[in-house]
């Protein structure tokens, strides 16, 4: 059986131990700064990210999963494991969608009922939430988190470590910026620059 350790243990992190779990993980612990005393998968505390090869946690058996919802908490904690060599999953739940020729990078989560079309490209550590569509052409930058019930129309391209929040619409050939932050609801009809808060219905900068 496939093991798997998540790095991160609280709201984001139980969703994805229900997903791997699912997808036929023995889900070995977690990591965290320090031991939780809320534990309902009851998973085994593993230590910090800095106990990473130690005799507690064979990395060469056991793939790892960033399980923290915070777009650039994902990238500074990879970041700070970048001259560790070990195995990112990629967590697909078996209620998403997900078309042949779109690709999925390392670490990234499908969640429940997401659809995924074709000629797709998701890059790595991406939370592609419960609920959301992302058709046909469109590109996801790493680190980014499209929340649930958003939906990303053709041909969309979404920067590094930006949020579409949830029930967003984003029109056909939209290019939206890195570190940018879609408002809950909003429909986006232009492009957004990097590092833009926007929102609203038409969404606007704010």
């Amino acid at each position: 059986m496939k093991q798997i350790a998540l790095i991160g243990y609280s709201g984001h992190a139980f969703v994805l131990a229900d997903i791997a779990l699912l997808c036929g993980y023995n889900v070995i612990g977690y990591l965290e700064k320090k031991e939780k005393d809320y534990n309902p998968f009851r998973l085994k505390y593993l230590g910090t990210e800095t106990t990473l090869g130690s005799k507690y946690l064979n990395i060469e058996k056991t793939s790892f999963i960033i399980s923290i919802g915070n777009n650039h908490i994902r990238k500074t904690i990879i970041n700070s494991l970048q001259n560790i060599d070990i195995s990112y999953a990629i967590l697909q739940h078996p209620a998403a969608i997900v078309a042949s020729s779109s690709t999925i990078e390392e670490g990234s989560v499908i969640m429940a009922s997401a659809t995924i079309n074709p000629l797709t490209k998701v890059g790595k550590h991406v939370i592609c939430n419960t609920g959301c569509i992302i058709d046909h052409e469109c590109i996801i930058g790493d680190y980014t988190h499209i929340a649930p019930g958003a939906v990303l129309t053709g041909n969309v391209e979404v920067g590094e470590c930006t949020l579409v929040g949830a029930n967003a619409v984003i029109k056909p050939g939209i290019k939206i910026g890195s570190n940018a932050i879609i408002g809950a609801g909003s429909v986006v009809l232009s492009d957004i620059p990097d590092n833009a808060v926007v929102y609203g219905n038409p969404a606007e900068i704010k």
